[in-house]
């Protein structure tokens, strides 16, 4: 019997869903992440842990430097920035305050907006080493940043729990 399962070198042929709608589901978890951190107590955000887990703020930093130094490796072919070298130009540092980190978050997206365009439909299948390190497609890449911050807002979700706050509804992605 023939092996028809596809893997990280095999082209795709089908399409599931294009860059556009890849695009569009990936900014919808942003948006979400983006409405957990705007419901946190700002007073928490750099603090406050349960069991060990790290600050929510350290957790928004490390999604925020994937999404930014991703994109921008997958739209140069690889040249792997930090997330501080790619906004230098915009005056930002890194943020103190939750107002900060929402800017920092919003600057990310328009990096992203920027970037997405810069990736051919045919790379998604490329494959890479991200930040140096990592094999992978782009598409298999570009999956687990997308899973890891859907893993670091379920524990966002914990802690807003803790704080006696609702969270967002995991499914509103707008």
């Amino acid at each position: 019997m023939e092996n028809n399962t596809l893997t990280a070198t095999a082209p795709a042929t089908h399409v599931i869903l294009n860059p556009q709608q890849l695009l569009a589901h990936w900014q919808g978890h942003r948006d979400l992440t983006r409405r957990l951190i705007e419901k946190y107590p700002a007073d928490k955000l750099f603090t406050y842990s349960v069991g060990g887990m790290r600050p929510l703020s350290v957790l928004a930093m490390e999604v925020l430097g994937i999404a930014s130094a991703g994109v921008h490796g997958f739209a140069t072919d690889g040249d792997w920035k930090t997330m501080d070298e790619l906004l230098q130009h915009t005056g930002l540092t890194k943020p103190t305050t939750k107002e900060e980190l929402l800017k920092l978050w919003d600057v990310v997206t328009e990096q992203i907006n920027e970037y997405w365009p810069k990736i051919a439909a045919q790379d998604f299948q490329r494959q890479m080493k991200a930040f140096g390190q990592y094999d992978g497609t782009v598409i298999s890449l570009l999956l687990y940043f997308i899973d890891n911050e859907i893993h670091h807002r379920g524990q966002a979700y914990v802690y807003l729990r803790t704080l006696d706050i609702e969270p967002p509804f995991f499914w509103d992605r707008h």
